[in-house]
């Protein structure tokens, strides 16, 4: 794995973004929140897990954040992913960016709406360039469930056109006791940016705390 020990999460006032903060924060990486809205991260954090030491919680701008990591997650909401984008881009070259993503239109969250670009993350990969690696992953992971103390039940998926990159963050996340797999070229994430919302209706539909996905391999029954 590439050598990651800073690692910056845009977005970590929402719920996939705090929850990575902190199991990044309990494995000793230094971790660095971009937000707008700093009190807000703090108490997301500090509600979750009262003993974790928010004061080593670095929390600062997004230029900034970006500019400063190794590798980057972005866990915006879909209506700021566009300005973000815009807002890390000339701050991140030659870096990964790991795209979480999802294509949600409130208030119908459970339906399937994607843009007209089609794919988040090949339109992430376009604005940021070529000499940005852009990994999209953990779209099918429950927030709720990551939040927790007890290791995650699901899996994940991860895309990117390049496998050293995708490699390098399946490596990463398998330090928070998730387990990633080679799902191919960010053109492939679509198929998790739409799985999302049919997670999130099935939830509802049968009371689920936090549907995942599980990848199954009838050799490995053998």
């Amino acid at each position: 794995m590439t050598d990651i020990k800073k690692i910056g999460i845009i977005g970590g006032s929402g719920a996939l973004g705090s929850a990575l903060a902190k199991r990044f924060m309990k494995e000793s990486f230094e971790v660095t929140i971009g937000s707008r809205s700093p009190e807000k991260v703090i108490s997301k954090i500090s509600e979750s897990d009262k003993n974790l030491d928010v004061q080593n919680l670095k929390i600062q701008g997004i230029a900034q954040t970006a500019s400063e990591s190794d590798l980057i997650f972005l866990t915006v909401p879909f209506a700021a992913h566009q300005k973000t984008v815009h807002e890390i881009k000339h701050h991140v070259h030659g870096k990964i960016v790991v795209d979480t993503t999802v294509p949600l239109v409130p208030p119908k969250v459970a339906r399937v709406q994607l843009p007209d670009s089609g794919c988040v993350a090949r339109k992430t990969q376009e604005m940021l360039g070529n000499d940005v690696q852009v990994v999209s992953a953990l779209h099918n992971v429950a927030a709720t469930a990551l939040a927790k103390s007890e290791t995650p039940d699901g899996e994940v998926m991860v895309f990117g056109n390049n496998k050293e990159a995708r490699e390098t963050v399946i490596q990463l996340i398998s330090k928070i006791s998730l387990k990633g797999w080679h799902c191919g070229s960010i053109d492939n994430a679509v198929v998790a940016e739409s799985l999302t919302p049919v997670l999130i209706f099935m939830n509802k539909f049968y009371s689920f705390k936090g549907s995942g996905i599980k990848i199954v391999d009838e050799n490995m029954n053998e």
